[in-house]
């Protein structure tokens, strides 16, 4: 099981789309494949050792690298989802990318990890997962 934890600036957006997503999980029968919580990035640090990706919205992207510094590391993936892809918090495409974090991961333990092309997430325009965006096969 993947266990994702989205974080946003104070838990009101994070929240609603992580209501939304976990009512898909159930939808979808996947409880035993993916596991969605959120919190406010203030808090993230007291909960981030029970996931195995962490997740924010664009606007924290200055102030990951100092709770990375402080608190992650290079430990659990942190990752600034593109704006489009938090806008829309599609289940699969969300899934995918945190399957995708977490191999890459296990080989170049680097935060904030973003996916080759993406150094620069403000800029990148995709709400479908980066396999699905670049047409990247399994």
């Amino acid at each position: 099981m993947i266990r994702i934890l989205i974080c946003c600036g104070g838990g009101f957006s994070s929240s609603a789309l992580a209501i939304r997503v976990v009512k898909e999980i159930k939808e979808k029968g996947l409880e035993e494949e993916v596991a969605i919580d959120f919190s406010p990035f203030s808090l993230a640090y007291e909960r981030m050792r029970d996931f195995d990706v962490i997740m924010c919205c664009p606007h924290l992207k200055y102030r990951v690298k100092e709770v990375i510094q402080k608190y992650v590391h290079n430990d659990i993936p942190v990752y600034v989802l593109p704006p489009r892809m938090y806008g829309t918090m599609y289940l699969e495409e969300v899934y995918q990318d945190a399957k995708d974090i977490l191999a890459s991961f296990a080989s170049n333990p680097v935060n904030p990890f973003c996916f080759e092309g993406e150094q620069d997430i403000l800029r990148v325009q995709r709400f479908v997962s980066y396999r699905k965006a670049h047409k990247i096969k399994d």
